[in-house]
């Protein structure tokens, strides 16, 4: 992705991220007033140990004894709900941050052009949704609960340290500038390797994918040790990084810890050589240290889940930052006709070395069926492509109904193209669903059990425990071939879109599955403007019109018996065809 290799500042994320929690800025506060209780607990009780020593265990003041028990017990009572609420608005914030990023990136990947998709892994999409969103909700949660709530804490115990004995709190003071040089150092190698991870984690998201998704070809060809090698390879990669941030926390972890033991040791010394702090002061001024200890370690540690969050979110920001399909039309058709017309229309791919398609031009009148042929590579597809926008002609133009497809607004553009590709996907819900795809919440019955009736779902529908409410399976899976495609064609006749895109819809079924789609496919071209792109021959010879292409440009155009009278390109595939199908 172009901009995902881009640098960008810590303080610049943080900033995007905390545009998605302004919206929920008064449960964040009720977690920072949390937070505060919390820290201030901790001072008071270090602050109370000065009483206790010096009144209870010293001058044995009876009011002193009676009062400090109860105290302590209810300091923790506050402490526990002061924690309750802290963490569990955060955590909340946090989660509705991440509900929304994961919701943002979804919804921006239906809006990126195919083009995105030719050169994007699916596998490191997926990583991004899943692996790198949940970087971020930690970051978000964990790692703010951390800096509030102990950052308060280290900052309320070391003003008390102060207000004690601001002389001995200056051996502290001076070791700050060391650990955060240190922290600093910690920081760039955690960013660093965390990004390295995330990208590893794509990678094994698509090696997992390829290998589950094609799990008969590779049972087929004997390639489990090859996809166990590629996924060994990566998940090795994925072990080293993830242990080089361990060596650079442990490390980082330690030395903090042994700065801090030796400002420890030095205060002790002081103290104890100095005199000038009474024995309820000391104690309370060493609970204050020791109660410092486990913050300041757990700051330390949350360092490395900001720097992961921080990749992460660049990581998938970059993705949200992906331009989505143009779409600059202004034009609303609310009725069309059905006339389309290519006018030298040419195309090239962004990442190929010449182009699909040049000066392509021919008409389709409103009812008609043209059927584009042509050998393997000859710009079939792309043609048809470029009607419901998929891609955007980079010369000529494509007209519908006289209007310019990209002075159309694209979803209203899409309205009226109902699709039936060669490789049906269906989705993993109901047959009822499928056909009704788009329009799940205002089924129209009547119309939708005509659609399956005419496509001959409810032949095998029927038949089946749940009837149309029967589950299809991951990508149909439970259907056979010619079942999902009825499934397919159903689902455009419950479109009811005047214009119609097939891609060869029978090439890979049997004899009978053929005769049923045939016939389905028959009612579906009905008054339908169609664009057919043909790889039998045999089941174009009646349309309207052949347009025959060869290296992304128009050879020859005509009717069925005129291209074979014309004895040309189509003659000869045609032969081929017919000798082949004779033998």
């Amino acid at each position: 992705m172009s901009k995902s290799s881009k640098p960008v500042s810590s303080l610049q994320l943080y900033r995007r991220l905390l545009t998605y929690a302004w919206p929920y800025k008064w449960k964040f506060v009720i977690a920072v007033i949390g937070m505060v209780v919390l820290s201030f607990t901790s001072v008071a009780f270090a602050a109370m140990m000065k009483p206790l020593v010096d009144h209870g265990f010293v001058d044995k003041d009876m009011d002193t004894i009676r009062l400090v028990p109860p105290l302590i017990i209810g300091l923790f009572i506050v402490r526990g709900i002061a924690n309750f609420v802290g963490q569990y608005s955060i955590s909340w914030v946090g989660r509705r941050i991440t509900f929304d990023i994961r919701n943002s990136i979804f919804s921006h990947l239906t809006r990126l052009p195919s083009g995105f998709y030719d050169v994007s892994a699916s596998g490191s999409l997926i990583s991004k949704l899943i692996f790198d969103v949940e970087q971020i909700a930690a970051a978000v949660t964990e790692a703010i609960f951390v800096i509030f709530r102990d950052g308060l804490a280290v900052i309320a115990l070391g003003l008390w340290m102060i207000y004690l004995n601001w002389k001995l709190t200056a051996f502290f003071v001076i070791l700050l500038p060391i650990s955060s040089l240190l922290v600093r150092s910690m920081s760039q190698r955690f960013r660093q390797t965390s990004n390295q991870i995330q990208q590893t984690m794509g990678a094994l998201s698509q090696v997992t994918q390829e290998a589950t998704e094609g799990q008969r070809i590779v049972k087929a060809f004997g390639g489990q040790a090859t996809e166990l090698r590629a996924f060994t390879k990566v998940n090795e990669n994925i072990r080293r990084q993830a242990m080089r941030k361990v060596v650079v926390s442990a490390i980082g972890t330690g030395l903090v810890q042994l700065l801090a033991a030796v400002a420890l040791a030095m205060v002790i010394y002081f103290a104890l050589l100095s005199g000038e702090i009474s024995a309820g002061g000391f104690i309370s001024y060493i609970t204050a240290v020791t109660w410092m200890m486990n913050p300041s370690k757990r700051l330390n540690r949350v360092n490395e889940t900001i720097q992961t969050g921080l990749a992460a979110a660049q990581s998938a920001f970059a993705l949200m930052d992906e331009p989505a399909e143009q779409d600059d039309g202004r034009v609303t058709l609310d009725k069309v006709e059905g006339r389309i017309e290519y006018r030298q229309v040419g195309f090239h791919y962004p990442i190929a070395e010449s182009d699909a398609l040049q000066d392509v031009s021919f008409t389709i009148e409103p009812g008609q069926t043209v059927a584009l042929v042509g050998s393997s590579g000859s710009g079939k597809t792309t043609s048809a492509s470029l009607l419901p926008r998929f891609y955007r002609a980079t010369e000529g133009e494509i007209l519908l109904d006289g209007v310019n497809i990209n002075d159309i607004v694209l979803a209203n553009l899409r309205s009226h193209i109902a699709i039936v590709g060669q490789e049906t996907l269906l989705f993993d819900d109901t047959i009822r669903h499928n056909i009704a795809y788009g329009q799940e919440d205002n089924i129209d019955t009547e119309r939708m059990l005509q659609a399956a009736k005419a496509a001959h779902v409810l032949e095998f529908a029927q038949k089946m425990p749940e009837g149309l409410d029967s589950f299809v399976g991951e990508r149909g899976l439970r259907l056979s071939g010619g079942q999902r495609q009825r499934i397919a064609i159903a689902r455009a006749l419950y479109k009811n879109a005047p214009i119609l895109i097939l891609d060869e819809a029978t090439s890979s079924l049997d004899t009978e599955s053929e005769r049923l789609v045939q016939a389905a496919m028959q009612k579906l071209m009905e008054n339908r403007t169609t664009l057919v792109i043909a790889h039998r021959l045999s089941t174009v010879e009646h349309a309207d019109k052949i347009v025959v292409l060869a290296h992304g440009r128009v050879a020859e155009s005509g009717t069925h018996q005129q291209l074979l009278a014309r004895n040309g390109i189509y003659a000869g595939l045609y032969r081929v065809q017919f000798s082949g199908n004779a033998a």
